[in-house]
């Protein structure tokens, strides 16, 4: 009884929450939208995408000579690749993830569940298989699999910092890292291992909130954990700043290393800022691979 009565609140709450996650990801995603051109690619295919001067290495048998003929050069038609690409967005949900230093600012998840399923839905819309990282949604295509990417990115961890998931990254798909990456950086590089072992490639958005970069506290201040698993007292926070400021920079100059070591792409977001250049950062850098 205790079980079926709390149910319904849950299940309320839940829908409150998706629809303006869907909707705010769609408006995103359209001010974003590169055009139905934005990705095609030459390859193999059936569709027609353009003429293009022959090159050196060209067979007679890739010549267009009806079109040739009406020029002094010799044209190729190239068509559209149509193999649908693989890729997986693991967004951290652990505790780290739902700061904000400022209550006119979003939460870390909240905006790192938008920029996930805004791209989600720029993927979507461009015929690749899209899916998170775990069991809940799997890479599929079309639009209903952006309902069930926004169902699954409303979960939350009780852990204060997340480890990377890649349950279901497929050989040489690729494989999107959300988070603050705060926590111990063996998970990333296990993550990373793991993708190349996959022969996958990937993009790392590292999301931080303000207060996380300037260390703007001073006097006697109580550091709590979100999910308040650690606690530190100090009465002059302000000799801690210089030494986390060390310990920020060494983080990020390891994520660096990892990144630049396993040729994927790395950028960071601040929760003060617009997401509309996160979100393209993101599109453009599987664009240049997909």
């Amino acid at each position: 009884m205790t079980l079926a009565s709390d149910l319904r609140p849950r299940a309320e709450a839940l829908g409150a929450a998706l629809q303006p996650l869907l909707a705010s990801a769609d408006r995103l995603s359209q001010a974003v939208m590169l055009g139905e051109h934005g990705r095609r690619r030459a390859g193999m295919g059936d569709e027609f995408w353009q003429y293009r001067p022959a090159h050196s290495g060209d067979g007679a048998r890739g010549i267009d000579w009806r079109r040739s003929a009406r020029s002094d050069g010799h044209f190729v038609r190239e068509h559209e690749w149509q193999a649908a690409q693989s890729v997986l967005i693991w967004v951290d949900p652990a505790a780290s993830m739902r700061f904000s230093g400022d209550r006119k600012r979003p939460a870390k998840v909240d905006r790192a569940r938008l920029l996930a399923l805004a791209l989600a839905l720029l993927l979507l819309r461009s015929g690749e298989r899209v899916g998170l990282a775990g069991d809940d949604a799997p890479p599929r295509a079309g639009r209903a699999q952006a309902d069930r990417i926004a169902l699954a990115l409303l979960s939350e961890g009780e852990e204060d910092y997340g480890r990377p998931a890649v349950a279901g990254l497929q050989s040489h798909g690729w494989l999107v890292l959300i988070s603050d990456f705060l926590g111990d950086p063996a998970g990333v590089e296990a993550a990373l291992a793991a993708a190349s072992e996959r022969s996958a490639r990937g993009a790392m958005l590292q999301i931080l909130d303000p207060v996380e970069e300037e260390f703007p506290f001073d006097g006697r201040t109580i550091f709590e954990s979100m999910a308040g698993v650690l606690r530190h007292e100090t009465l002059r926070a302000g000799d801690l700043r210089a030494r986390y400021h060390a310990r920020l920079a060494e983080r990020k100059g390891r994520l660096a290393e990892l990144a630049a070591a396993a040729g994927w792409h790395l950028h960071l977001h601040h929760t003060d800022a617009p997401p509309q250049p996160a979100l393209l950062w993101l599109y453009r850098a599987l664009e240049v691979a997909l």
